[in-house]
């Protein structure tokens, strides 16, 4: 089944398209001093092997602006400049050849100095980001709706669209974030039908990965499958490259992409007589290094297993201190319960080969 999803307006971070029927893209933000060039430079390109699209840069002072220069050559992904309080960074970001900034409107310092900055980005044709918060909303709007409140957000952001479009300006896309999961869903639906741009997805301060997957894959999750999003963040505690891993895993749930390896795995039930939980995890970490897309299914018995797998490139269903090997539901051969993972990653490696050579 493939998903339905909204027609938005398409703009370019760089090379990569967001919106208009592109492939929704994944960015993450790096946790080092951008000051420190070596340092950004390495966390970037694990996030850019990772899967990662566009990373995203804290640019808190004008050294870090100043940096710029030394990181955008090398990198392998566009780059965005998160920008707040202080509309001269973003113009220095701009100058130094950044792809695309991020602006919260409401601390940058008025609309003047909005606008001064959307006339540089209009001039060196990138993208801006409008990046509503739920915890910096303006006091009249709170005031309006009585707190933080979807309609607040949307008329937020809307409020600063209309700055930017009043200069001719419309390479932008637009975040609604809230660490509240029902509050970001009615913002982003809300807002989906009152404009045309691309929309960025994320639950800001979603947590810790134990927690923040969870909120994350279900507020996000919600909305693509809604057909709503033409980006994403996962926004987690800790190193971003787990946040692109969460991202791409819940865009291949959805079959918004192609990543990696999809391991199958049932959850086991009295009839389990091999070591499943112990299987299932060595195949995973085994899986790990490798990129392509494969199904690979783990199946604690042989009464239902290749069966309940059917669609999997290949798997293995255990049996009493033995089990099967299958591939697309056809089983190839029994072998004993200790050569189950080494003779199903001959099977992998067999069909990669096959693929290569097509």
């Amino acid at each position: 089944m493939t998903l339905e999803r909204k027609k938005t307006r398409q703009i370019h971070i760089g090379p990569v398209a967001i919106g208009g029927g592109a492939p929704v893209s994944v960015q993450s933000m790096t946790n080092t001093k951008t000051t420190d060039t070596e340092a950004t430079l390495a966390q970037i390109r694990a996030l850019a092997a990772a899967g990662c699209d566009i990373v995203r840069l804290a640019v808190p002072d004008m050294d870090a602006a100043r940096n710029l220069k030394n990181i955008l050559p090398k990198s392998p992904v566009p780059l965005v400049a998160d920008i707040h309080f202080d509309y001269h960074l973003a113009l220095e970001a701009i100058r130094q050849g950044i792809h695309g900034l991020r602006l919260n409107p409401g601390n940058i310092g008025g609309e003047e100095n909005v606008r001064k900055v959307v006339e540089a980005a209009k001039a060196a044709g990138i993208p801006i980001r409008i990046g509503v918060n739920a915890g910096s909303l303006d006091k009249k709007l709170l005031e309006k709706y009585g707190g933080v409140t979807a309609e607040a957000l949307v008329e937020s952001a809307l409020q600063h669209v209309r700055i930017l479009e009043a200069q001719g300006f419309y390479d932008m896309k637009i975040s609604l974030k809230a660490h509240d999961v029902p509050l970001t869903l009615a913002a982003y639906r809300l807002m989906s039908e009152k404009v045309e741009y691309p929309l960025h997805l994320g639950i800001t301060e979603a947590g810790t990965a134990k927690t923040g997957v969870i909120k994350s894959a279900v507020g996000i999750g919600a909305l693509l499958a809604e057909g709503i999003g033409d980006t994403i963040r996962i926004s987690l505690t800790g190193d971003p490259v787990v946040e692109v891993r969460v991202a791409n895993e819940i865009l291949k749930s959805l079959g918004l992409k192609e990543y990696g390896p999809t391991l199958v795995a049932c959850p086991t039930c009295g009839r389990t007589s091999i070591d499943l939980p112990a299987i299932a995890a060595e195949v995973e970490k085994k899986l790990a290094g490798i990129t392509e897309p494969i199904e690979v299914a783990v199946m604690g018995c042989v009464v239902n297993g290749p069966g309940e797998a059917r669609g999997a490139d290949v798997g293995i269903a255990g049996g009493k201190g033995e089990g099967l090997v299958f591939r697309k539901g056809e089983i190839i051969r029994k072998v004993p319960e200790s050569e189950l993972v080494p003779e199903l990653f001959k099977e992998i490696d067999k069909i990669l080969e096959e693929r290569n050579k097509k």
